[in-house]
């Protein structure tokens, strides 16, 4: 749904439960590039953007891009880092670009965001602001996998990594095709105002400090 959308997907769970796992294989079945940021807290920005560095030989800067220009990106333990950081991410996810050295570098496309954050740990976290966590289209938590599943997966695991064998179930033509396509769905008055009786009534309530943004 966030792929399709547009959107990027934030999961909050215990480690181990297969949120790598789930970033990897959706790169692979959309045949795209997959690229995996730990986020700690001496990450800088530039480590996730990339570097301009002059090269001496040929007089000229040569941009270096960081692991951000990948079509699946999973941002791991968001909340180690810091908000500096955090803010080289927020125009990546928001704008499709990134800036290094004052110039603009659009992202390739399709492109999502998969951050991962440990809600049980606080300690040498970050909270993420609110600007941040507006960026996500969608925020879920996985859970433990069911005792058939989790028997599969560890029998699966025994002879190798299945998520190697995944094979492209989707082209990017197509997927950004299927993108677009989803901006066309037709959206009645009564959804709408369903939707907005939602959204007024997280602004009144009292127990939330922000409610839900125009975005």
């Amino acid at each position: 749904t966030a792929l399709l959308a547009r959107g990027h997907l934030l999961i909050e769970d215990i480690p181990g439960v297969g949120k790598t796992s789930l970033a990897r294989a959706l790169a692979a079945a959309v045949g795209g590039s997959f690229r995996r940021i730990q986020f700690t807290s001496d990450l800088l920005p530039s480590d996730i953007v990339g570097v301009s560095i002059f090269r001496a030989d040929q007089h000229l800067f040569e941009v270096r891009r960081g692991p951000i220009f990948a079509n699946v990106v999973l941002a791991d333990e968001i909340n180690r880092t810091t908000p500096l950081t955090h803010s080289a991410l927020l125009e990546a996810m928001s704008e499709g670009q990134v800036s290094i050295d004052d110039q603009t570098h659009p992202l390739g496309q399709p492109f999502l965001v998969i951050a991962t954050q440990n809600p049980t740990e606080h300690f040498g976290t970050y909270p993420l602001p609110e600007s941040q966590m507006d960026r996500f289209l969608l925020r879920i938590r996985l859970g433990y996998p069911g005792r058939g599943e989790e028997r599969q997966i560890l029998r699966e695991r025994g002879v190798g990594d299945p998520v190697t064998a995944i094979e492209p179930v989707i082209d990017h033509l197509t997927l950004l095709a299927l993108q677009d396509h989803v901006e066309t769905v037709t959206v009645s008055d009564a959804l709408l105002d369903y939707a907005m009786g939602v959204i007024e009534e997280t602004r009144k309530a009292p127990a939330l400090a922000v409610g839900v943004s125009t975005r």
